[in-house]
């Protein structure tokens, strides 16, 4: 191995690194702006705002994925605000999959604050969301198998 080639494995078990690495797996799902009507008494973004933007954009991205409206949210975890956001913030909001199950799918989610001066981001919020693809009588049902061995063969 060149001194070049032990650089860069060296690299790779940087903490920083496999933090980039991992964001880059993530796909942007929807893009908002921070508006005043948005805005707590603080001046920040209502968290419960930021929810719903996370929580529609997820299963907008789910129902794509899976190929069916027929997605429910069924559980949400743990919301971890670690930025205020102020009015006129553009937010990026990003997920990738974490699991697909036989009837349901698990996203890792991000809520970015977009810089439009320099483009940087910076992460604002995180969670995870499960949606459970459903029947006519709301009955869990299996997601189908072209979604499965697509899901395989990006996993692999």
């Amino acid at each position: 191995m060149s001194s070049r080639e032990t650089a860069v494995a060296d690299l790779s078990d940087l903490p920083v690194l496999k933090e980039v690495v991992q964001r880059s797996a993530m796909v942007p799902i929807a893009k908002k702006i921070v508006m005043t009507r948005d805005l707590g008494v603080h001046g920040n973004l209502f968290g419960g705002t930021l929810m719903a933007w996370i929580d529609e954009a997820a299963a907008a991205f789910a129902t794509e994925y899976c190929f069916t409206p027929n997605m429910v949210t069924v559980r949400v975890g743990e919301f971890l605000f670690r930025k205020p956001l102020k009015a006129g913030n553009h937010v990026r909001i990003y997920a990738a999959v974490a699991r697909l199950g036989t009837t349901s799918i698990t996203l890792n989610v991000e809520a970015r604050r977009y810089s439009l001066y320099s483009g940087e981001e910076t992460l604002v919020c995180t969670t995870s969301i499960t949606f459970v693809r459903i029947d006519d009588d709301g009955t869990p049902t299996p997601i189908g198998e072209t979604v499965r061995h697509r899901h395989a063969l990006n996993a692999a």
